[in-house]
């Protein structure tokens, strides 16, 4: 017999697959195809796994793994925002608020508070698992764009300081892939991929 619990959670599965039509400005590495949402929270996942020794405090891998790959489902409802869009706020907004209850709220009761309790704490970026969920959020785009001589940075036009400001959260979560992703930003630089405001 089939619970309410199972069509339920059916129900969101089914939903969620509209992530993998959310297209990112990113590109894929060393590529001219867009990113989708879903390519985007599976690398993240990849790389918690495999980066975890990094960060400074001990977390727990597991719900970091949750935070990634439940953090960007808002936006089959809100839509991507761009990371260096001036017009759009990157702070929880109603609109990615609206959409976690009504994407979450397919599912039952408990898990949908779980999921959305989790997606709260990454987007508030305060407790050692969120910073290092966001951390990871922040390098896989970096990691793109240097492979795709300078990606979205030439394509939007984004200079080495919005650039910088932006990608030293890395820090919070791991100083040492700041430090990896500092020497990238730094080289992207030299290498003419991003240019430096004129003072």
């Amino acid at each position: 017999m089939q619970t309410d619990n199972l069509l339920k959670q059916i129900t969101f599965i089914k939903e969620i697959d509209k992530l993998k039509y959310i297209l990112r400005k990113t590109k894929l590495f060393n590529s001219d195809r867009n990113e989708n949402d879903a390519e985007h929270s599976w690398h993240l996942a990849m790389m918690t796994i495999v980066l975890a020794e990094h960060s400074n405090k001990p977390i727990d891998v597991l719900k970091v793994l949750k935070m990634v790959l439940i953090h960007d489902i808002v936006e089959i409802d809100a839509g991507d925002t761009f990371l260096y869009d001036t017009t759009k706020s990157h702070t929880n907004t109603e609109q990615e608020l609206i959409a976690a209850k009504r994407l979450f709220g397919l599912l039952p009761k408990e898990q949908a508070k779980e999921f959305i309790a989790i997606w709260q704490e990454f987007e508030d970026g305060i407790t050692d698992d969120a910073k290092f969920a966001k951390s990871m959020d922040r390098l896989e785009p970096l990691l793109q764009n240097t492979s795709n001589n300078g990606g979205t940075w030439k394509e939007f036009d984004v200079p080495y300081e919005k650039v910088y400001d932006k990608k030293k959260a890395i820090k919070e979560g791991s100083t040492a892939i700041w430090e990896y992703a500092e020497n990238l930003i730094n080289e992207s630089v030299e290498k003419g991929i991003l240019r430096k405001s004129i003072d």
